[in-house]
Parts: structure tokens; sequence; C-alpha cells
């Protein structure tokens, strides 16, 4: 399981979350973004090309050496500075109040304790700050929930650990966030993986 998830997996995403259906969203996502950004689950850089102007600079947390290898040319062509410079979203090494901004696409449904990243992005957020994010999870339709659910086991087998059924709304206002924005949508394709929230929350 280590080579695949580290070898294929990264690979898997960046097709997978590549696809320019979801360029949209991640526009979406990325807007309002200013000062110093922590980007949680940075991937590839899909997002590179989607940071507004207010970005000052970009802290990149990856966990995967692969997934910044494949993020080179991006990296090339990134208008603010990025470093990566942290492993683990449930262990950030920045003190409190480091950031304006945070960024997560498509990342939480497979950090292991969601519950303690989401609780290290509030507290290296400065009072006020946004954490902005776009994730697939819970299907707001009791029938495609269903079908998550017995999906889910199959699914954090072959795609690194990755959830169907994460309530992100939920989880994200029990981490002590303050919901500002928030869409609910079905993108394109299955249901049971594509429903999405989108939306911006406060760091009281």
């Amino acid at each position: 399981m280590g080579i695949y998830n580290d070898q294929f997996v990264p690979r898997l995403v960046n097709v997978a979350c590549g696809t320019k259906l979801n360029n949209p969203q991640r526009e979406r996502a990325c807007a309002g973004l200013h000062g110093r950004v922590v980007e949680i689950g940075f991937g590839s850089g899909l997002n590179i090309p989607f940071y507004p102007a207010g970005v000052e600079s970009i802290t990149a947390v990856e966990p995967a050496d692969l997934g910044w290898k494949l993020a080179t040319k991006r990296l090339a062509k990134a208008t603010v500075p990025i470093e990566r410079a942290g492993l683990d979203g449930q262990a950030l090494p920045f003190a409190d109040n480091s950031f304006d901004s945070a960024l997560s696409t498509w990342t939480m449904c497979t950090i292991p304790d969601i519950a303690t990243a989401l609780a290290e992005v509030r507290r290296v957020l400065v009072p006020g700050g946004t954490f902005h994010f776009v994730e697939h999870g819970l299907a707001p339709d009791p029938g495609v929930q269903r079908w998550q659910h017995r999906l889910n086991p199959i699914e954090k087998v072959i795609a690194g650990g990755c959830n169907l059924d994460r309530d992100i709304r939920g989880l994200v206002e029990a981490a002590g966030f303050e919901i500002r924005d928030f869409d609910e949508f079905y993108a394109d394709g299955p249901k049971f993986f594509a429903a999405l929230s989108l939306g911006v929350a406060v760091s009281p």
C-alpha cells in the first residue's frame, strides 16, 4: 500500500481533480483569498492559476513528494511566492495567527483526523481570517447518502483514504468557524462522488 499511495494516488488525484470541469469551482473557492495564505493539500498545484491578486504568498502543506514534483511546471508559472513548508494538515508547523486566509480543495475527504486538521487551520489563522474550501462529501439526498455509505469502504482503499460521506459543513462549523458563504450542489458525474460543498468560513 505504501508504493500504491506514494506513486499511484498522487497521479490519480492529479488527473481526476485536474479536469477542466473543476476549474469554475476552483476559481470560486479561491476568490477573496488575500495576504498570507496556507493551502492544505496543495497536491500538484492545480489551484495556482486561480490565486487572486490579493494573495501575497502561499505556504503549501503537501505530504506527497510526487504531488509536489508534479507541480513543477505550474510552480514555474506562479506569480506569487510558493513554499512547501508542511507535510501534515493535522500538525501544522506554524505559530498561532500566522495566516490571513486558508484554502482547501478536494482535501478534507482524505485527512484521517479531519477535526484535528480543521482545529489546526483555525489556530494558524488570524482572528477574522477566512477559510475557503470546495470539497466533495455527504450528499443532501438520503438515497444518495445510502450509496455513499455503502461505497465508502471501497473508496477509501482505492483512493488513498478518501471518504465519500463526510459532512463538510458540519465539520467546519464543529471546528468553531462561522460560515459566511455556502453552496451545496451536484457537479457533473455520479452523484455519490459529485456532491460538492463550496464556501467561505471565518475564524472568530
